[in-house]
């Protein structure tokens, strides 16, 4: 069994003066903590072009990047397993998400497809108002399920992109194409954002109060045979109640639901001791069992310390 806390590893400095308050409020996990061989991996986001835990998924499914490729190109064949065009040897599969983009301090923000609750209905009238923009340019769309089109590039471009949901948590300025290449992505992009700017879906949606869906955005380009591992595998328990806290560095409500996962996850499991993975902001840490004799070694019971908070 294993369990996966996206949103567990504080950054360095506080996750230091939360030590104790962790401790308290998850004594089960202190002790797993204590008890396990810990990996850690670097997981930048600015170099792997996805969050740490789009990189971990495509890790533990063995995707590995090409030269030219960061991580975020595996999330195309990934999110797209199990279509049959997606799943074509030899082909590279991108996608675009459906998205909301308006301007900000910084720019431009985005929010990603699962911050807008887009119904299929919506999905499937935007694509047929869309029909027209692709027509001639270099771009063929198909959908692929309700938040996400493949796109068929025609020409040899082959942007280094980033996933939508690293871009909702930063700045569209900084993952936005801005080279010669990619004139004819962002000329459809402009295109399709004046077709949908009062289009009735939208229109609708402003009325209950909902961003409109207004944009586009193209990730991926790995191919499937990239993923040698990519048999079935026994699906980890994924618990996302940290995440948002983490990102918000609201240390009180994470230490909440630090406690509610404890009660209702790790407490039961306590004697099961299964596999853990910890998620932060830049890297991930993957946790075996070592046994209790490993506490009885010299400093065994606080080398989590190390990795937990690590002093530069």
């Amino acid at each position: 069994m294993q369990i996966v806390l996206p949103g567990a590893l504080p950054d360095p400095r506080e996750a230091r003066e939360l030590t104790p308050h962790m401790l308290k409020t998850a004594p089960t996990l202190g002790r797993w903590l204590e008890h396990s061989r810990a990996t850690v991996t670097q997981a930048s986001p600015g170099v792997s072009g996805c969050t740490p835990y789009e990189r971990w998924q495509l890790a533990s499914r063995g995707f590995v990047p090409r030269r030219e490729q960061n991580f975020c190109a595996g999330l195309g064949p990934l999110w797209g397993a199990g279509q049959t065009a997606a799943g074509a040897p030899g082909v590279p599969v991108w996608l675009a998400e459906l998205v909301h983009v308006s301007p900000s301090r910084e720019g431009a923000r985005l929010l990603a497809a699962r911050q807008l609750d887009i119904t299929p209905d919506e999905s499937v009238a935007l694509f047929a108002a869309a029909h027209s923009a692709f027509e001639g340019s270099g771009f063929q769309a198909s959908q692929l399920a309700t938040e996400h089109w493949r796109i068929t590039i025609e020409s040899d471009f082959s942007p280094v992109c980033a996933s939508p949901r690293l871009v909702s948590l930063s700045s569209v300025n900084e993952w936005w194409p801005q080279d010669a290449a990619a004139r004819p992505w962002r000329k459809l992009v402009n295109e399709l954002q004046m077709t949908w700017f009062e289009h009735p879906v939208n229109l609708a949606r402003q009325e209950r109060g909902l961003p409109p869906v207004n944009s586009l955005w193209l990730f991926g380009g790995a191919r499937p045979e990239q993923f040698p591992a990519m048999q079935e595998k026994e699906a980890a328990q994924v618990h996302e109640a940290l995440l948002e806290p983490m990102l918000a560095h609201d240390w009180g409500a994470w230490l909440q639901a630090l406690g509610e996962l404890e009660t209702r996850v790790l407490r039961p499991l306590a004697n099961i001791k299964p596999a853990l993975v910890l998620i932060g902001s830049d890297k991930y840490v993957e946790l075996k069992s070592r046994g209790r004799l490993a506490g009885l070694l010299p400093g065994g019971r606080i080398s989590w310390r190390n990795w937990w908070s690590p002093r530069d």
